[in-house]
């Protein structure tokens, strides 16, 4: 059902189906129409020759004295001379009997009684005298033959006379038959043809889509900034109004990253000072303002650090390749913690794989974690940097040597504000932050058991070519 809406709703398959539909209607129509028309053809011809047949009897008969009637002259086709050669031709008075009685005949009939009257007997044709009446009947011989019937009255005849004349009507079907084989086959040649070129036309037409959206996906996964190129004049109006919306979108990035950080400094300067006075003085009153001021920093900055990450994840075309920055962040941990203990950072080799987002961000999220595996671990750390399961993504594995967490405590880990070891320095905002970083770029972080013996960090984030 799905695939079946998804069908209806491609502009391709509507286009392609509304002209083979209507292709296929007119070819029908007209390949029954000609063939309709052939067949008429046929049958006109047809009637055309026993036109000729009769009008050659019908000048060569007499009445003689004697009342009987006789011919100068018989039709000279060698048909009428042959026994059921589809050929016939006789003349009978005009009578109201059930058949004819031939006074004439061809020798084609042979033994056969006579050529049977058209539909209706005898008696139309009297009131029709001179008028040729044309009719399908069963002939001799069980044949479907066509009939011409003309009723004369002949000088000296005391009553008038039908000429018949009667001709098979099979070979005149074959051909027809024949005909609209051959036209089908055409037609259907044609109707194949007419169907690959509507299919090459709509590809072509809708080629600039295509590019399009290729070019939109590119912008998206950051390789050009801007949908740049020559389009139809019918898409262009489409592709500015883009590129304006991408300006418009980086715009509102940039004055939200304002905003934010004058929002930072405006409140950090207050608190800072506030918590300066509360820890110069003593007593119960400033223990508390002392504690509240330090959770309005921490709110402050997780909440502020949570949006300008969202500013930066909904930013197109930005891009980051990883491998340098993870190499970074290992020579300045190195540094740092190699005067506390011994430090061995190794951060394995892997494919050139690019992150789809800022840089701060990356740093920001693999630095955290690198800097907790430096910071819980015995001193050795294991970085890897691998293509996702999922397509268009990768992974970052961080793990240490450390202790580790419990199965059960590693959800608790990644809640806000909750430290698992409180003695070291710190709000419990770091893999919170990094959760929620991961998450509003599409991603997740999850906890696991490193191979080294400690807690293993695998940061799952969007990738771009």
């Amino acid at each position: 059902m799905n695939r079946l809406i998804g069908f209806g709703r491609s502009l391709a398959a509507r286009l392609v189906i509304g002209a083979v539909a209507w292709s296929l209607l007119i070819l029908v129509i007209g390949g029954v129409l000609l063939s309709q028309q052939y067949r008429d053809s046929a049958m006109r011809s047809l009637d055309g020759d026993l036109r000729v047949v009769l009008d050659g009897l019908i000048a060569s008969a007499d009445v003689g004295a004697d009342g009987a009637l006789a011919l100068r002259q018989t039709p000279n086709d060698q048909r009428f001379q042959t026994p059921s050669s589809g050929r016939y031709w006789q003349i009978a008075p005009l009578t109201q009997g059930i058949a004819p009685t031939p006074v004439q005949q061809s020798q084609s009939l042979w033994d056969e009684a006579s050529l049977p009257w058209p539909t209706g007997g005898a008696a139309p044709l009297a009131d029709r005298k001179g008028e040729t009446r044309y009719a399908n009947v069963t002939g001799p011989f069980d044949q479907p033959v066509r009939l011409a019937v003309q009723v004369v009255t002949l000088p000296g005849a005391e009553t008038p006379y039908a000429f018949f004349a009667a001709a098979d009507r099979r070979p005149a079907l074959i051909d027809a038959r024949r005909f609209t084989t051959t036209l089908a086959l055409a037609l259907a040649v044609m109707a194949a043809g007419l169907i690959a070129m509507v299919v090459l036309q709509v590809r072509v037409g809708l080629a600039p889509l295509n590019r399009l959206r290729g070019d939109v996906a590119e912008v998206r996964r950051g390789k050009r900034a801007r949908l740049d190129g020559e389009y139809p004049t019918e898409v262009a109006p489409l592709t500015d109004e883009l590129n304006a919306l991408l300006d418009h979108n980086r715009a509102v990035v940039d004055r939200a990253r304002t905003h934010v950080g004058n929002l930072a400094h405006a409140l950090k300067t207050p608190i800072s000072v506030m918590l300066n006075e509360a820890r110069a003085e003593k007593g119960p009153l400033a223990e508390l303002v002392t504690r509240q001021s330090e959770a309005m920093r921490r709110n402050v900055d997780h909440y502020l650090q949570r949006a300008q990450a969202a500013a930066r994840a909904e930013t197109m075309g930005a891009r980051t390749e990883v491998q340098p920055v993870i190499d970074d962040i290992a020579r300045t941990l190195e540094r740092l913690f190699g005067r506390q203990k011994d430090m061995d950072i190794h951060v394995a080799p892997g494919p050139a794989l690019v992150f789809r987002g800022e840089r701060q961000d990356l740093e920001e999220m693999a630095g955290n974690l690198m800097e907790n595996a430096c910071k819980y671990g015995g001193g050795a750390v294991h970085v890897a940097v691998r293509e996702g399961q999922a397509p268009h993504t990768l992974e970052i594995a961080i793990g240490d040597d450390g202790p580790g967490l419990a199965p059960e405590a590693r959800e608790a880990a990644l809640t806000r504000g909750v430290r698992l070891d409180e003695t070291a320095p710190g709000q419990g905002l770091g893999l919170s932050i990094v959760a929620e970083f991961a998450r509003l770029y599409g991603g997740a972080l999850v906890l696991g058991e490193s191979s080294l013996g400690g807690l293993e960090a695998t940061l799952r984030l969007p990738a771009t070519d």
